[in-house]
Formats: structure tokens, sequence, C-alpha cells
């Protein structure tokens, strides 16, 4: 029996306006605000939020006061959404170039245009493989894309006006709500304790051992257990297993032996340990699992580029070329031009401005253009799987470093210049898999409502190049203002201070010239290579998603979990009641309409603190020291929500099902 086909919101036939002036111009203006927004969110605390939801429900408002159609919606969120991974590979990677003393000075009109040439290229690149790689990914059986099939239940909901839009509503203002009373502290958003072992002499040795477990809670967040909701308790239980290698094994053996000889607190030892040998590990990790990821994907990108190849033939010899709508991408030799403009680019930035030699340059931009198509394809695999907002775009950005300094010190990189070049890559490589991911989440967004690749593909590009022309000005803003801020309080402010830490900025500066100056830790990469292959040897379901969760913290990928846990005890309830297929169908879809609405409530509110902290607004305060007693009741509030009114609203056995919110 042949499956049944997929049918995207709007038809394929349809010749319902999208690309309007309009739409471009909402999504322009919300590429820049959401990605000043998240640059500063990246550079204050290391995460970004993804702009998709937020970006959604602003076009959808705005659009329908100027009466726009849903496909305008889709194209305007495309574009707004884009900025945040724009300013997510800046953040990532340009404070790297001052914290190591590449740039003396943060902005001078010469940097300002390398800074640009960046993201632009790496921007461009992304979008250019994403159209190679979109078939093969939006049709992936295997890939749920979680954040896509909720930003489609965004646009749905508002355009039906049925009563299913009222869920996903309630559940942005709970989760507005819930982030609000978190940001005032009504209750602490995380717990941690720190169980201290006593001190025990190792049999046969004289040494002893001391540290202990820090156990950190689940973050409070409606919007990560959103995510864990839709990619279900499996997906979930992977990432958590990373997590608790990284929190219950890793990190307290090695506490164990180095506690006794570091005088300092025990929490901010096991942080310390986490961040500078745990996360190094799980980099080696993550290096083994994107090569396993794309040797399994193998035969998909080859049929991928076959048919584009193909397509390229056939319009060359004038016969047509993909008819239906919903299937055209920009034409293969468009790509082509862009891959080539990119490496062209590259290798005159490396060898004219960072004054390297002329093979560098070359064997440089030769090395980008593969690694930016690696981590394309995995960016797009993990953004399938967890959805952009866990996208460890930082992860495959130190392992491009890695991959990329190795190469060009072997060729005789050397000084500044060589570690100029290697950042140099790798900052575009990590815009290049940012947008990529960004990319391939609004375009499955575009398959399920019928939207046209080649569109979006279009007004990607131009928000690539406003984004990557402006979002270097909030960056400089920032980076003076702590500078003075720093000379007030008696502290060296700028990027890598207390008070603007770019934490992925900074290790990768620390990796580059750590590297290129010959004295890198690479024992600790080494040995998170081979815990992949002892992961693909034992056939873990996913060494890359286990990588992982040992990389992002504890916190949030304990909150995914909980979510996932919370799909999991919905699903058990539907089967113990034996609910026909019509009444999981009318679950599910009430269950994702909730976990979207979590999502966009707390990612749009969280925009606007950011404003009031970028403002420097001080909010009221309900307790200077929040307890969790209150945490753990918000907690079995939003889990009672996302059970209890799926559960209630499953309707009669008699009723026929509606349609699924599945992305198939």
């Amino acid at each position: 029996m042949s499956e049944k086909k997929f049918v995207p919101f709007v038809s394929p036939d349809s010749n319902m306006l999208e690309f309007s002036v309009k739409a471009l111009v909402i999504g322009l203006v919300m590429c820049v605000i959401l990605g000043a927004a998240n640059a500063y969110l990246g550079l204050k605390a290391g995460m970004t939020i993804a702009a998709t939801y937020p970006a959604a429900v602003i076009g959808m408002a705005v659009l329908r006061a100027f009466k726009g159609t849903i496909l305008e919606e889709n194209f305007a969120r495309t574009v707004g959404s884009i900025g945040e991974s724009v300013a997510a590979g800046a953040i990532f990677t340009l404070p790297a170039f001052f914290i190591a003393g590449i740039w003396t000075d943060f902005y001078t009109p010469t940097n300002y245009l390398i800074a640009a040439a960046i993201m632009t290229v790496g921007g461009v690149l992304g979008i250019m493989f994403v159209a190679l790689l979109r078939r093969i990914m939006v049709d992936d059986k295997e890939l749920p894309f979680p954040e896509s099939v909720a930003a489609g239940e965004i646009h749905k909901a508002g355009q039906t006006g049925t009563g299913g839009s009222k869920f996903l509503f309630i559940a942005m203002i709970g989760g507005a709500l819930i982030k609000t009373l978190g940001e005032m502290k009504l209750f602490l958003a995380s717990f941690k304790h720190f169980f201290v072992f006593s001190p025990q002499t190792i049999p046969g040795t004289s040494f002893v051992g001391s540290g202990g477990l820090l156990f950190t809670s689940m973050t409070i967040s409606p919007a990560y257990m959103g995510v864990g909701y839709i990619i279900g308790p499996k997906l979930a239980g992977l990432a958590f297993g990373g997590g608790l290698i990284a929190w219950g094994l890793l990190t307290p053996i090695i506490q164990y032996f180095i506690q006794p000889h570091y005088t300092g607190d025990a929490i901010l030892t096991a942080q310390t340990v986490w961040n500078n040998i745990v996360r190094p590990i799980a980099i080696g990790g993550m290096l083994v699992g994107a090569t396993y990821t794309l040797f399994r994907m193998r035969n998909s990108l080859m049929t991928g580029i076959a048919r584009s190849v193909g397509d390229v033939k056939k319009a060359a010899s004038g016969q047509n070329v993909d008819e239906i709508r919903t299937e055209r991408d920009i034409s293969f030799t468009w790509i082509l031009i862009g891959i080539a403009f990119v490496a062209i680019s590259t290798f005159l930035i490396t060898f004219l401005v960072f004054k390297t030699t002329f093979l560098i340059a070359f064997v440089a931009s030769t090395v980008m253009i593969i690694l930016a198509f690696f981590f394309a394809a995995v960016s797009g695999y993990l953004v399938g799987i967890m959805g952009s907002s866990n996208n460890p775009i930082s992860g495959l950005t130190l392992t491009a470093l890695v991959v990329t300094a190795i190469i060009l010190v072997a060729l005789g990189a050397t000084g500044n210049e060589g570690v100029a070049a290697v950042l140099g890559v790798a900052a575009i490589v990590c815009v290049a898999a940012a947008v990529a991911g960004e990319m391939l989440q609004d375009l499955k967004v575009g398959h399920i409502l019928g939207g046209t690749p080649w569109k979006m593909q279009l007004g990607d590009i131009v928000g690539v190049v406003i984004a990557s022309a402006i979002l270097f000005i909030p960056l400089f803003i920032l980076h003076e203002g702590d500078i003075a801020t720093g000379l007030k309080e008696g502290y060296i402010g700028g990027f890598g201070s207390k008070e603007l830490p770019a934490p992925q900025a900074s290790l990768m500066a620390m990796l580059s010239q750590g590297i290129v100056g010959g004295n890198m830790t690479w024992p600790l990469i080494i040995v998170g290579m081979l815990m992949g292959f002892a992961l693909i040897l034992i056939r873990a379901g996913s060494p890359m998603l286990i990588s992982v969760g040992m990389y992002l913290p504890f916190g949030t990928v304990f909150a995914i979990f909980t979510g996932g846990v919370i799909k999991g005890a919905l699903d058990w309830l539907t089967t113990k009641y034996n609910m026909n297929e019509a009444q999981k169908v009318r679950v599910e879809n009430i269950g994702v309409l909730l976990a979207a609405g979590f999502i966009a409530g707390e990612a749009l509110i969280g925009l606007m603190f950011a404003g009031f902290a970028f403002a420097e607004i001080n909010l009221f305060a309900f307790f200077e020291q929040p307890s969790f007693l209150v945490s753990i009741i918000v907690l079995l509030v939003i889990a009672a929500i996302m059970i209890y009114l799926p559960f209630k609203n499953a309707g009669s056995p008699d009723e026929p099902a509606p349609p699924s919110t599945g992305g198939h």
C-alpha cells in the first residue's frame, strides 16, 4: 500500500500573493530587530532565542492589518527570522578577533567591512547549500522538525479561526506570563546544590580524593518543555542521557581528583571542569557524530545533488524543470555562482586582509567550502530533530575551527596571521551553518503551508545582506559601553569582560591561539572522538545528540527531557483509556498547539526583557532570593496544562479525525 501523498495547506496550483513589498519590508524590520536583540543575549549569556516564533506571530499580526495572505505571512517570517542566525554567527566569532588581539580596536572602517563581508558570504553560502539540501531534508520521514511544525500551526490557527487556535493563544499567554514572573523573581528559574563527598584515600596510593556531585534542577522554561513535548520522549531522553554523562559521570570524576589541589568554590570548580574539560570532550564526540551523520545520509545527499545536476541539464536542453511551484528552488547554476563568489571572497579576505601566503589563502577558501557544506547539512539535520533553538552552532563552529587550524598550521601558518585566517574561516562556516539551519527550518514551514522555496531563499538573501550591514553596530555599542562602564567601576571592559563575557568567542580565541601557538589540549578532543566511536559501536540512538546533550547546559536538556516525559505520559493515558485513532489525532493536535504557544509566548516576552536590559531598565522584583518551591508549583501547572487540556478535549470516539499536525 503506497503512502499517502503530503498535501500542503495552500495548493501548489494556487497563485496566492507571496513575495510582496509589504511582506519584504516587514520581514527586514523584524530581521534587524530580532537579530540585534539576540546579539545582546548571546554576548551576555552565550545563548540566543529562536526568532521563528516571534517573527511568525508579529508578521501575522501586522500583515493581518494589511489584509496579507498566509503565504505573505510565511515569507515575512522567513526573512524576519534569518537575522537571528546571522547574529549567532557574528557573536560566536567576531568578538574573538578582538579577544585574540587581532583587532586592537574593535571598530575601524576596515574591521567593519571585514565583519560585514564575513557575515554576508557566510549567509549566502548557507542559503546556497540549503537550496541543494532542501528536497531531501524536508521530505525525510525521520526528521520531525518540531519547531517548524509549531510555527506552521501558528500560521494555520490564525487563518482558520477554529476553536483550535484558542489553545495556541492560551499557551502563548501562559508562556509569556511564566517568563515574566520568572524575570520578576517570583520563583527561581533553576536550583543548584552541591553534595560533598567525604575525602577518601584511594586504595594502594597515598592520594586523598575529594569533591562532590553538583545537582542542577531543570530550567523552568515553558519553551524548552514545549520543544521536548514536540520531539517526544525518545529523542529528549538521548539528549538528557548526554547531560547525565557530563554532570553525573565526567565532571564528578574529574573534580574528585582536582578538588584537593584547588581552593576555589566547589560549585565554581564543577562548572569550570564542565566548561573547560567536559565540553571539549563533547566537541570531539560531535566531530565523530557529525561525520557519522553525514555517512548515514550519503545516499540521500548524492541523490539530492544528482537531481540538482539533472535539473541543470534539463534546463540547458530546453525541458521544463519542476513545474510544481512548491518544488522550485534557486537554479543550480545560480547556486554554483554563489558558491564560487563565496570561495573567491574568502580567498581575497585571507590573502589581502589577513596577509597570509597564497597557498594558505587558497587552502583556507577550499577548506571553508568543504566544511561549510558538511556543517550546513549537519545543522539542518539537527534542526530537523531538535529545532533551531537547540542547534549547537557554537559546537559545530569549534569543530570547524579545530580542523581548519590543524590544516593551516601544517601548511606553515603562524602568528596573528594564522590565527586571523583560522578565525575568518570559522566565522564564515559558523554563519553558513547557522543560516542553513534556520533557513531549512523555515523552508519546512513553507513546505507545510505551501510556500515557494525560491522566493523564500531569495528573500533570505536580501535579509542576510541587510543584517550583515547593520548587526556590527549593536556589537560595537555593547563593546564600547562596557569599556566605559569598566573605567568607572574598576574593571577591564569590552568583549571577554565579566559583564560581556562572549563565552563562545572567548573559547574560539583561546582554541585558535592554542592550536596555532602549539599548546592545544588535544587529549580532550581525542578522548571525545573515542567516546563518539564507542557510542557508534554500541549502537547508541544518536551519538551526535548525546554529545549535544553533554555540551548544552544541564538545566536546558533537563527541561527538554521533562517535556518529552510529559508527552510520554499523555501517550500512555491515551492508550490506557483505549482512545481510537481519531481521538489520538485530536490529542496530538491540541498538544502541539499548546507546545507551540508556550514556545512563542516565552520567546516574544524574552525579547521584550532583552530590550529592557539593553535600556538598563530595572524591573520590579517580588523577592530578593525567590524560593524554588514556587518553581515546582509552576512546573506542575505547566505539566497539568499540557496533559489535561489535550486529554480533556479528545472528543467522542464517533467524531471523525481532523487533519494531523504532523509535518508530512
